[in-house]
């Protein structure tokens, strides 16, 4: 941990994903006693000055989980290549149909959770790692009955650096939401280890 005035940096030793990280700062928020948290990308791929809608739309309008959506009003992306557009406006698309969710941007890692609504929801339960891990952090929550709230933000395409997406991430996510939903139907658990995809792991002790 690396303190700095008001300031807070947990690095995690063991890089174990995405995932992992967020789920250790959501536990991080909720011992330190915060009533809010708001993940974001680092690489001001979403707006700071975004931060205060998400935050009033939990803190005054009684929503539960604000969403930053890139495709509420239409598609809000800049310097994205027209593949990657079609590829995440689809697979939101693809989330809905499966899950029953009305959310246009399941996808979407800028959000402002509410620890109130953190802590009703199992953190251990959580078990992807990529953009499956957005998509089962909202779904689990919408079936919860908890509000979920979309605010229109536009997303702009990182200036340095690389995507870390690629076919595995892909996978995870499109065979992912089809394991989040068979689980509320009592499925067979060994769903995605029999397609191969594999669930967050856990830090050794």
């Amino acid at each position: 941990e690396y303190r700095r005035q008001r300031q807070m940096c947990i690095r995690d030793r063991y890089k174990l994903g995405l995932g992992t990280a967020y789920l250790l700062g959501f536990k991080w928020a909720i011992e330190n006693k915060f009533n809010y948290v708001i993940s974001m990308d680092a690489d001001f791929s979403h707006n700071p000055l975004d931060i205060k809608k998400l935050y009033d739309s939990c803190a005054y309008n009684n929503n539960d989980l604000s969403i930053g959506s890139r495709y509420i009003r239409g598609i809000n992306v800049v310097n994205w290549p027209l593949e990657r557009i079609i590829l995440s406006y689809l697979a939101s698309w693809y989330v809905r149909i499966i899950t029953g969710m009305n959310i246009k941007d399941p996808t979407s890692g800028f959000v402002c959770y509410s620890i109130k609504t953190l802590k009703r929801l199992s953190l251990k339960s959580i078990r992807f790692n990529g953009y499956a891990f957005q998509i089962e952090m909202k779904f689990k929550l919408f079936l919860m009955k908890f509000i979920l709230h979309e605010i229109p933000i536009i997303f702009t395409d990182r200036e340095f650096g690389k995507s870390k997406l690629d076919g595995s991430i892909i996978g995870e996510a499109f065979f992912g939401v089809i394991y989040i939903c068979a689980c509320q139907i009592s499925l067979n658990n060994c769903l995605v280890s029999a397609l191969g995809y594999h669930c967050r792991k856990q830090p050794p002790n």
